[in-house]
C-alpha cells in the first residue's frame, strides 16, 4: 500500500503514514466513548511511520487498562488524531476517521466490548474482546 494521508477537521494538521498497520480495531472503553460519543476506530502503526505537519495538543491520562495514554489533537479544532500508550511507545494509534481514505483500513477486532452500550452496532464478523487484548505484536516481516 502506498502512503496514506490524513488531516484534522480544520486542516491545520496534516499527516502521512507509511506501511500497513500492525492491527486495526474498534475500542469501546469508556474513555473512547467520551472522546467520540461512540466507539473509536483505530489503526496501530509503528511510531516512526507517521510524519506530522502542524501543531498538536496533548492530553495524558490513565486508561481503563492502567496504562498512561497520551491523546494528540489539533489545538485549533480539537479533532483527535493520534494516541500513544506507555505500554507500547514504539506504536502510535491513528484515528481512522481522520484518514483521507478511511476505508483503506478495515478493523479486525472490537476491544473493550463489555463496555459497549446496549445500542452499539458491533460487527458480528469481527473478533471481540471483553477488555484490553494482550500486548501488540509486530507482524513478522516477509522474506526478501
Amino acid at each position: 500500500m502506498a502512503d496514506r494521508t490524513g488531516q484534522c477537521l480544520c486542516g491545520n494538521v496534516h499527516y502521512t503514514v507509511s506501511g500497513e498497520p500492525v492491527t486495526a480495531r474498534i475500542c469501546w472503553c469508556q474513555t473512547c466513548q467520551k472522546i467520540s460519543g461512540n466507539g473509536t476506530a483505530n489503526a496501530i502503526f509503528p511510531s516512526g511511520n507517521i510524519k506530522v505537519d502542524g501543531p498538536l495538543g496533548c492530553y495524558t491520562s490513565q486508561a481503563d487498562s492502567g496504562n498512561t495514554i497520551s491523546r494528540h489533537f489539533c489545538p485549533r479544532c480539537g479533532c483527535h488524531l493520534f494516541a500513544s500508550s506507555s505500554a507500547s511507545p514504539q506504536f502510535r494509534v491513528v484515528r481512522l476517521g481522520t484518514l483521507d481514505e478511511p476505508s483503506s483500513v478495515k478493523p479486525q477486532i472490537n476491544i473493550w466490548a463489555s463496555s459497549a452500550p446496549a445500542w452499539a452496532c458491533l460487527d458480528s464478523g469481527l473478533k471481540s474482546e471483553a477488555k484490553q487484548p494482550g500486548p501488540i505484536q509486530p507482524k513478522p516481516s516477509s522474506p526478501q
